[in-house]
């Protein structure tokens, strides 16, 4: 009997791990981290990253790095690789960045000449998918929002009162 409640805790564990991610964390640099380029060669290295993915909105960027930093500035400052006043600043050696948005980021190295060797990005969020509706459309997808949400809720609720009852019976 106990056997039968352990596989279902497990069960109903995996189930919410399904319904809850939705983003995803992508390491920049990969092993080597947010660095500065090793040749001419690789001065392209980030940004060729960066095409080699598909960014959406809440996938997170985790840079890692040493005696450096991360900003992100606006596409002048990235063409200048300079920044008085960035968008964002970080330099505490592991910086976890959210793209809260579609559309481009451009990111650069704050620690000077590193920028201009190579230690630059540039990251497009894509837009989220969705065809072009007429206004009923619009009214329909609302309705059946609506009653997603309360299907939602109602299968929410019934896998927390399943995950209760194998803890207590």
């Amino acid at each position: 009997m106990e056997l039968s409640k352990v596989v279902l805790f497990f069960f109903l564990l995996s189930t919410f791990q399904v319904l809850f991610v939705t983003c995803m964390k992508f390491e920049v640099g990969g092993k080597n981290g947010w660095e500065v380029p090793k040749s001419k060669n690789d001065q392209q290295m980030y940004n060729q990253w960066a095409s080699d993915n598909r960014f959406k909105v809440d996938d997170t960027l985790h840079f890692n790095y040493t005696k450096d930093s991360v900003l992100v500035v606006t596409k002048d400052e990235y063409e200048k690789c300079h920044s008085a006043h960035p968008i964002f600043f970080s330099n505490h050696g592991v910086t976890v960045f959210t793209l809260d948005r579609p559309g481009l980021f451009y990111f650069i190295s704050g620690v000077s000449g590193h920028c201009e060797r190579g230690q630059k990005m540039i990251i497009k969020v894509l837009e989220p998918a969705s065809p072009p509706q007429s206004a009923d459309q619009n009214e329909q997808k609302n309705d059946a929002a609506v009653a997603m949400a309360t299907i939602s809720s109602a299968t929410l609720m019934s896998c927390i009162m399943s995950f209760v009852g194998v803890l207590f019976f």
